[in-house]
């Protein structure tokens, strides 16, 4: 059954034609080959030409996002993408994310998007078209490569992995983990303390992020790590002397940190916005079940837990969405929007859960099975709680900025 996708009232008519163009890409174009699309991820034997066909078929579907004008919407039209700013791109995710992967073939998909960003915002113009480039036109694959097995990863600032400056090279030697896309990467963005650098006793002013490419020596890719007993492409690394040129480093010296947050807080709201694509996708197949299945002598939408279930959905869609919505406004009017990001990435992927977990249970056993994309949105909102920081850093950030201005002497105001 095709996404019901009507124009929104109240918004601009940029908004509702990009609306409505997604969705007739995601209803023509992806959803009924949708199950063809991936299907070298699947468990069991897998021919040649069914891998061949699906490559056609991504290749097919992208051409057509990109005529349309929709291709890379996180990005300037100079650099390749659609330049849409964090509410037009809210409005399109929620859309496009209906389909799982679908991110991938509108050229928004992590953690390319983020390295992308990063290279906008402190690469040189050189960067861009050696790096930039290349990656908006699928011609390159990047990973992010933070994360280290013996530090904390809600606190960037305990990281270990160093770069030491040498001539006109970085010399990067560290441990890093969950470095996403790592097995398919040309190039990596990793963060390293680069010691000698910023004020003394400040941390922040310690970090630095470096262009690596993967080719190069002392890059030691361990393994793919295993995520949900599952074979995935966030690896573990070993970075052994690894020399690269200065002019590899983005932004100035010790500015890893700020670039960070920068990149993690966009990423928080574009999984958001994502969220909500896939809980509309679940809501609809638990509606669709619940009208067709009869179970002791009358169809489930007629028993009063699942129709809880619609109504409690629903809530929480309808609420996830609006927050998400209110965030990516005041990120596009340049106001301080960190309390509304940590409050989405709290909330919203709770609410996922939530609505998966309802789609699953009107399903039954179905519901866990490949036949479903249910059980995939499952372990994607339940890692999403994890990921870009714990829900309870987040809390506890929110808790701290109300009460810096509780004893600043005001309220809080929740109108803004």
């Amino acid at each position: 059954m095709p996404m019901n996708v009507q124009p929104i009232a109240g918004v601009s008519d940029r908004i509702n034609e990009i609306r409505l163009l997604t969705a007739e890409i995601v209803n023509k174009e992806i959803l009924p080959v949708e199950n063809q699309l991936w299907i070298w991820q699947r468990d069991g034997a897998v021919h040649e030409s069914d891998k061949k066909r699906a490559r056609e078929l991504r290749a097919g579907i992208q051409a057509k996002v990109k005529q349309a004008g929709l291709w890379a919407p996180h990005l300037p039209e100079e650099y390749g993408g659609c330049g849409l700013g964090f509410l037009e791109h809210a409005y399109m995710n929620e859309v496009l994310a209906y389909s799982v992967g679908a991110a991938s073939l509108f050229g928004v998909v992590a953690p390319n998007s983020g390295n992308q960003k990063i290279l906008l915002q402190y690469g040189t113009e050189e960067q861009r078209k050696k790096w930039l480039v290349p990656l908006t036109e699928g011609k390159l694959e990047s990973g992010f490569s933070m994360t280290e097995p013996d530090q904390p990863g809600s606190d960037p600032r305990s990281l270990r992995t160093t770069a030491r400056r040498e001539g006109d090279e970085w010399v990067i030697n560290g441990h890093k983990w969950f470095t996403s896309n790592g097995l398919r990467a040309d190039f990596l963005i990793v963060m390293c303390r680069t010691e000698e650098e910023g004020a003394p006793g400040d941390q922040n002013a310690k970090m630095t992020q470096i262009i690596v490419p993967t080719d190069t020596p002392g890059v030691n890719i361990v393994r793919g790590i295993e995520v949900w007993g599952r074979a995935s492409d966030h690896v573990e690394v070993l970075y052994d002397d690894v020399r690269v040129p200065v002019a590899n480093q983005l932004g100035q010296t010790g500015s890893g940190h700020r670039a960070a947050q920068d990149r993690l807080g966009a990423g928080r709201v574009y999984h958001c916005m994502n969220s909500i694509g896939q809980m509309w996708r679940a809501f609809d197949l638990m509606v669709q079940r619940a009208s067709e299945r009869e179970v002791h002598g009358g169809k489930l939408e007629t028993k009063q837990f699942v129709q809880g279930f619609i109504a409690e959905s629903y809530i929480d869609i309808q609420a996830a969405r609006l927050m998400t919505l209110h965030c990516a406004a005041r990120m596009d009017s340049g106001l301080d929007a960190r309390t509304d990001i940590s409050a989405i990435k709290i909330f919203v992927p709770a609410a996922y859960h939530r609505v998966v977990d309802r789609a699953i249970q009107v399903w039954g056993a179905a519901g866990v099975s490949g036949d479903l994309p249910l059980y995939a949105m499952y372990q994607g909102a339940r890692t999403l709680r994890l990921a870009d920081g714990p829900d309870e850093v987040h809390k506890i950030l929110i808790a701290k900025n109300v009460m810096k201005r509780w004893h600043a002497g005001e309220g809080w105001d929740f109108g803004n």
